[in-house]
């Protein structure tokens, strides 16, 4: 056995990150110590900004990954930017292997006329207001969605069926979420009558879940439209939804709703399909979406049929996947959006670049569930592991909670989390509420009274 610790910093504090922290402090092979770095004041990352807040099952994942940040060999430390505050080839002199989990925080766009109107915005600008993320401007998307009663979301994932539920849902249902109040008094105001829910393939390529989806149809005082043409599949698509039991079991659901019979509703969900976005309308501000129908070209594809139409809205958010952008210093595949890997080890022109390494979304694309993250950070810590000989043969300079306390840096620790938390259930419970999430950074740094770092 090793007696020299291994020093490991992870950068990202969501479920990436801390699944790797858990892999490498669960292993006793090796003694090591973990300092998790997030540029946010808070960890969890998309566990608290990223998972809609009515699906609390999920977002209570939080207290599992909180014990992982407990843990005595791991440190976290909250608002240090890699790339701004710290350089990675700082952190690399400092630590025996890093560790890289921040993430796809990009959208990808739709490359179309008119995309940037005001009024079309990304997936994660909306998901971060309604979440309570503290880089998100909320007066700027609560002025598009005052002014809207009619909104698209393009886009057939989970995370484009959260957005078009939230929207959807009465203030009434929204009450017992974290939801900042802010937020729960925009929506309360909402005039939306119509959402439309966009993809330009079939709906058997969708990429939703069926509980996801299912949960449209149970909403209170929502109506929903699917037109039964979009639910005719061809040979090639039908073998799909054979093949895919999620698939078929969302077209069973489909076919369902597309069978209702037309009933006035506070709000109605229109759901189309073999639509592709062609151009956005609008002068000063997005006024409608043009869409070109598309069909199957025998082959699992889409073919361009010419024939058009508008869909009026005000609101676009496009949700048509996440990208993850470079950090100095390291290789990055532009056109992936990746880190260039092998099991996790970083790789540049096919050269493992020595203590560099990836997990997560970065490491392999905006790809599964949260779970999915587990079996990722496994294997890159088994990377590591095997690499120990090779980590530990050099001399690495100042403990890296030294160097931030030397540039007298504001950060957050876990016992700065516990007094955010603690404040939070406070005001939810003076609400009614269990948790009142709070949005403002500067607010948070009072709050957790975030300081110069310093050593234990």
């Amino acid at each position: 056995m090793n007696s020299r610790p291994l020093r490991v910093t992870v950068v990202g504090a969501g479920p990436a990150g801390i699944f790797t922290a858990a892999a490498l402090t669960d292993q006793d092979a090796v003694p090591v110590e973990v300092h998790v770095l997030d540029r946010l004041p808070t960890p969890f990352g998309l566990v608290r900004h990223g998972v809609a807040p009515d699906h609390t099952a999920i977002r209570d994942l939080r207290k599992s990954l909180q014990r992982v940040l407990e843990r005595d060999a791991v440190r976290f430390t909250g608002n240090v930017e890699v790339g701004s505050d710290i350089s990675l080839a700082e952190l690399q002199a400092s630590t025996h292997a890093v560790v890289l989990t921040y993430g796809a925080a990009r959208d990808r766009s739709l490359g179309i006329p008119g995309e940037q109107l005001p009024g079309s915005i990304p997936a994660t600008d909306l998901v971060s207001w309604y979440c309570g993320h503290p880089g998100t401007d909320p007066s700027a998307v609560e002025a598009l969605l005052s002014g809207a009663t009619s909104a698209v979301v393009v886009g057939v994932g989970n995370v484009a069926l959260d957005v078009v539920r939230i929207l959807a849902k009465g203030p009434g249902e929204l009450e017992s979420t974290d939801m900042p109040q802010h937020v729960l008094q925009a929506l309360a105001g909402s005039r939306l009558r119509d959402i439309h829910l966009v993809g330009r393939r079939s709906p058997a390529r969708a990429t939703f879940t069926t509980k996801e989806l299912r949960e449209l149809g149970e909403l209170p005082g929502v109506g929903v439209r699917v037109d039964p043409r979009d639910l005719e599949l061809d040979p090639v698509e039908a073998a799909a939804a054979e093949a895919n039991k999620v698939a078929g079991r969302n077209l069973a659901i489909l076919r369902e709703w597309s069978e209702r019979p037309r009933t006035e509703t506070a709000r109605t969900v229109h759901l189309h399909f073999w639509s592709r976005p062609r151009e956005v309308l609008g002068t000063d501000r997005v006024s409608g979406l043009v869409l070109e129908r598309t069909a199957p070209d025998g082959e699992g594809g889409v073919a361009l049929t010419g024939e058009d139409r508008t869909i009026p809205a005000q609101l676009l958010i496009r949700s048509v996947g996440y990208r993850s952008v470079p950090l100095a210093g390291l290789p990055f595949d532009a056109g992936a959006h990746v880190v260039p890997n092998h099991r996790g080890r970083v790789v540049d022109d096919g050269v493992p670049l020595a203590g560099h390494y990836v997990a997560g979304w970065l490491k392999r694309g905006p790809s599964g569930v949260i779970g999915t993250n587990k079996m990722d950070a496994l294997e890159t810590v088994g990377a590591v592991l095997e690499d120990v000989p090779q980590l530990l043969g050099r001399e690495v300079g100042h403990d890296l909670a030294q160097q931030l306390a030397e540039r007298g840096l504001v950060t957050t620790d876990m016992r700065a989390w516990r007094r955010i938390d603690d404040h939070e259930v406070g005001l939810g419970a003076s609400r009614g509420r269990l948790r009142t999430t709070v949005h403002d950074w500067e607010e948070l740094l009072s709050i957790a009274g975030g300081r110069p770092d310093a050593l234990p």
